[in-house]
């Protein structure tokens, strides 16, 4: 692992479950809108895509015809290496069976793991209750699955802890700090190593990849890499290449991030790297 130390996974998160066309009319919302914007972002650099699909009027859904056509059109690409993550969200009031299905019966090497219910950009209650983590945990081992462990305050790493303890997640565990996100933490470098510190406290020997959303996306992406860490780009967390311009697609997130990486010092991991960074089978 030593000599991979030096690497820096790129995860693209294309679609997200809230831009809509009316928003920015970059964002891919069709099935093949998401496989071709994820080609072309593994072609720029990107080792993982987080998936989100979308319902016929392009709102937040968990229907699984668009997650497994969207995942057999990347897979379609025979060149293409790149590590398939599905969302076990895609937004707040959908039932559990739904946000499971997907993962469940197209096996991806990973999937999110939400650690925790919070009070959603002040309008919802996005839920992960404690029955549910369970199921979803156990059923991510059963299926070969490896959770990222989605983290939008310190308690939710808290609760990581409590499940890998019970046997719920398996060490060593993978970490997205998800910041900016109304109703969890803020997005500043300071919090960031505040995050770490705690991962690395509670669940020692875990990767961890970060995003900022918003204002502190770049803050965020700079602190990541100097930090060590891995870092997420794309629409489902900024629309904005920088502030008043729309960015005209996920490929400029996975350039820049690529050229911060490189300009660090640092060196972009390839899938097959990442997938020996992140303990993948």
């Amino acid at each position: 692992m030593s000599d991979l130390k030096n690497k820096r996974i790129i995860t693209v998160a294309t679609t997200g479950a809230w831009p809509t066309k009316e928003n920015t009319p970059y964002v891919p919302i069709e099935p093949e809108e998401i496989a071709e914007e994820v080609y072309k972002c593994w072609k720029a650099g990107a080792a993982v895509c987080h998936i989100h699909c979308r319902d016929d009027q392009g709102k937040a859904a968990m229907e699984f015809p668009k997650f497994k056509k969207t995942v057999d059109l990347i897979r379609a690409h025979k060149d293409c290496d790149i590590i398939i993550n599905l969302t076990t969200s895609g937004g707040i009031n959908l039932s559990e069976d739904d946000r499971i299905k997907p993962f469940a019966e197209l096996k991806p090497e990973m999937a999110s793991y939400d650690c925790g219910t919070m009070n959603w950009q002040h309008s919802g209650v996005f839920e992960n209750n404690p029955k549910f983590l369970e199921k979803l945990g156990l059923l991510m081992q059963e299926k070969g699955v490896k959770p990222e462990i989605e983290v939008f305050d310190p308690g939710m790493i808290y609760n990581a802890q409590y499940y890998i303890k019970k046997g719920v997640l398996k060490a060593p565990a993978h970490f997205q700090f998800c910041m900016g996100v109304a109703g969890g933490i803020k997005g500043t470098t300071k919090n960031l190593v505040f995050m770490k510190e705690t991962m690395e406290e509670v669940a020692p020997g875990s990767t961890w990849s970060a995003f900022g959303v918003g204002a502190s996306a770049m803050e965020i992406l700079y602190a990541s890499v100097a930090m060590g860490g891995h870092i997420r780009v794309g629409m489902e967390d900024n629309i904005l290449y920088k502030k008043g311009v729309l960015a005209e697609s996920n490929v400029v997130f996975v350039e820049r991030v690529r050229r911060v990486i490189e300009e660090f010092g640092c060196e972009v991991a390839k899938p097959d790297e990442a997938r020996e960074i992140l303990n993948l089978k």
